[in-house]
């Protein structure tokens, strides 16, 4: 899925220190990896093999790890628990992430149900929609409520964060809603640019256009193969 930043802002901070975006991108698949190493028992790792893990190269991992300050030591390598715990805290992840899903569609119920937020510092403790056929129905341990009570149950939830499940034609409204309750970061999984203030966050996850660039790349592919195998004809 392509996420992009609206409007376009610095990616993240440590300390003073801003993290590019693609270095912030590529932190959350090192943490990722480092999680994978820890639940087998891994204590250590080089930068070559963390780098393998993620897919990247080693000059470029040291090279984003390098925003969060120096924790490797020359031959032998990274502690992958304390790595990990830097990169969280890096990421905002030590923090209590409360996050309200507006939007119980097909989407937001799988959203929902994703068992895997909990373990990331995400706890999902609301979803809301305005579908009166849905609103009282239980998706795993949450009972779905009424968007019509959205700033009551963002205070009695404590939500922090929010996703935004719905049609673009009632998303600007609701993500004003959501700022006006004190929502300072949204997903937004609506196909229409947001108009927020400066001091909100908000990422959109655009699966269309992350169609696109994926059809882009396998056309130009196909067209490689197309042209080696006439090549090959030619040199025969």
């Amino acid at each position: 899925m392509s996420i992009s930043e609206e409007p376009s802002r610095p990616a993240g901070t440590v300390g003073h220190r801003q993290i590019p975006p693609a270095s912030l991108t590529r932190l959350t698949i090192y943490l990722r990896a480092l999680g994978s190493m820890l639940a087998d028992g891994i204590e250590r790792v080089s930068s070559d093999e963390l780098a393998d893990a993620a897919g990247v190269n080693s000059p470029k991992l040291r090279k984003d790890l390098s925003y969060l300050g120096s924790y490797g030591t020359r031959g032998v390598g990274y502690d992958v628990s304390y790595l990990s715990e830097q990169i969280s805290a890096a990421l905002g992840l030590t923090r209590n992430w409360r996050v309200a899903i507006i939007g119980a569609g097909n989407l937001g119920k799988a959203l929902a149900g994703y068992p895997g937020f909990g373990s990331r510092g995400f706890e999902v403790v609301a979803l809301l929609d305005a579908d009166q056929m849905v609103v009282g129905q239980e998706i795993g341990w949450l009972r779905v409520n009424s968007v019509n009570d959205m700033e009551s149950v963002l205070v009695r939830t404590r939500a922090n964060m929010a996703v935004l499940s719905v049609p673009a034609e009632v998303a600007q409204e609701l993500c004003d809603r959501l700022i006006a309750g004190g929502i300072t970061s949204i997903l937004s999984f609506a196909p229409v640019v947001l108009q927020v203030p400066n001091h909100v966050q908000v990422r959109k996850v655009d699966m269309a256009t992350e169609l696109q660039i994926l059809a882009y790349h396998a056309q130009r592919a196909q067209m490689s193969d197309i042209a080696a195998k006439a090549r090959a004809r030619l040199a025969t």
